[in-house]
C-alpha cells in the first residue's frame, strides 16, 4: 500500500487524490511545488497531531502526486483554484480553513480573493502569491532535471538543518520525481524564463488588501526558495494578519519545526470556532 494514495473524487472535472483525516472544522492543506511532491510528502509529519483538532483534507493538486494530469491542462491559478472549489463542493463544505505552503499559499490566497465566503481563516507558510524577484533557489526547484545529485542539491536548498537531508530522503524524493508522468507534468508547469510564473501566481495588491480574513503568516528566516520579504509584504497588505518568523529555518517550517508549527495552527484555528462560546 502506498500511503500517498488515499481517497479519490471528481473535483471540477479533475480526478483528485486526497487525504481526509480527523474530526472538527474542515481545514484544507495545499502543498508546495517541489519535484515529485504530493500532499502526503508535504504534510505527513503534520497530519497525525493536527488531525486531533480538525478535519484535515489534503489534496494532490492537478499535475502533482496522484491526481489527474490532464493533457494540455493549462496549468495555472485558474485551474488550481477551480479544483479546490470543486473539492469543497464535492465534499459539501460551505466554508473551510486554508493552509497553503509556498505555491499552495498562492492558491489559498487566490481562492480567498475569488471566493471569500468559502474561507474562514487561512495560514500561509513560505507563501508565494505576491510579486518578488525569482530566487536562485526557486529557479533550481522549478528547473529540476531528474538525478539523485540534483535532488540532493534541492533538499540542501530547502532545509536549513542539513542533517535532515539524508541519503535515504534524497533517494525517496528522487524516486518519487521519476514516477511515470511526474516529471513530464512538472516540466510543463514552469519552463524558463521562470520569473513569469512567479508573477502569474501573484494576486493583485488591491485584492489582497481587501481581504477580511484573519491570516497567519509563517516563514523561515533562512528561506532560500521564497524570500522572507514576501510574508512581510503580506503582513503589510492583509489588515488582520500576524507574522511568525522561525530562525534557523529554511523553506520547510512544517518539517524543521513540526511541533511548533502544529501548535501555532491549532491555536490560531481554534480561536472563535463556529458555535463556540
Amino acid at each position: 500500500m502506498n500511503p500517498e494514495i488515499s481517497h479519490s473524487l471528481n473535483a471540477a472535472g479533475i480526478a483528485t487524490n486526497y487525504h481526509d483525516v480527523g474530526d472538527g472544522f474542515p481545514t484544507i492543506l495545499i502543498h508546495g511545488s517541489g519535484p515529485g511532491v504530493s500532499a502526503w510528502a508535504n504534510w505527513r509529519l503534520v497530519l497525525p497531531d493536527l488531525s486531533r483538532h480538525f478535519r484535515l483534507i489534503a489534496p494532490d493538486m492537478a499535475g502533482f502526486g496522484f491526481s489527474e494530469r490532464p493533457p494540455q491542462a493549462g496549468y495555472g491559478l485558474d485551474l488550481w483554484v477551480r479544483q479546490v472549489v470543486g473539492l469543497l463542493d464535492a465534499l459539501q463544505l460551505p466554508q473551510v480553513n486554508l493552509v497553503g505552503n509556498s505555491f499552495g499559499g498562492a492558491i489559498a490566497l487566490a481562492l480567498a480573493v475569488r471566493h471569500p465566503d468559502r474561507v474562514r481563516r487561512m495560514a500561509l507558510m513560505g507563501s508565494a502569491g505576491v510579486p518578488f524577484a525569482l530566487t536562485p533557489g526557486l529557479d533550481a526547484v522549478w528547473g529540476y532535471q531528474p538525478s539523485l545529485q540534483a535532488m540532493r542539491g534541492l533538499l540542501d536548498i530547502f532545509a536549513f538543518d542539513r542533517s535532515l537531508v539524508t541519503d535515504e530522503l534524497a533517494e525517496l524524493r528522487y524516486r518519487a520525481s521519476i514516477r511515470p508522468g511526474f516529471q513530464e507534468s512538472f516540466a510543463a508547469m514552469f519552463p524558463a524564463p521562470r520569473q513569469r510564473w512567479v508573477d502569474a501566481l501573484a494576486s493583485a495588491e488591491a485584492d489582497i488588501r481587501a481581504l477580511p480574513h484573519e491570516t497567519l503568516l509563517i516563514h523561515g528566516r533562512e528561506d532560500r526558495v521564497v524570500p522572507l520579504e514576501t510574508s512581510m509584504t503580506l503582513n503589510r497588505w492583509i489588515d488582520r494578519s500576524q507574522l511568525h518568523v522561525f530562525g534557523r529555518c529554511g523553506h520547510w517550517v512544517q518539517i524543521e519545526h513540526t511541533g511548533r508549527f502544529v501548535r501555532l495552527l491549532a491555536n490560531f484555528f481554534s480561536e472563535a470556532q463556529p458555535g463556540s462560546t
